[in-house]
C-alpha cells in the first residue's frame, strides 16, 4: 500500500505542475497533460480504495 501512496504523491505532483502551468502561462499543451495526469491519478485513487477496505476487514 505503501507503494501505491508514493505513486499517488508521484502523480499529483506531475497533475499540479501541468495544471499551473495551463493556469498562469495558459500553456495548452500543458492542460493536456495535466487531464491525462488527472484519469492516471483517478485510476490509482480508485485503486487505493480498494487496497484500503480490503486492509480495514
Amino acid at each position: 500500500m505503501k507503494e501505491l501512496v508514493e505513486k499517488i504523491a508521484v502523480e499529483y505532483a506531475e497533475f499540479a505542475k501541468n495544471a499551473e502551468a495551463q493556469v498562469v502561462k495558459g500553456n495548452k499543451a500543458a492542460g493536456a497533460r495535466a487531464r491525462k495526469a488527472a484519469l492516471a491519478l483517478m485510476k490509482e485513487l480508485k485503486d487505493f480504495r480498494k487496497v484500503s477496505v480490503e486492509a480495514a476487514k
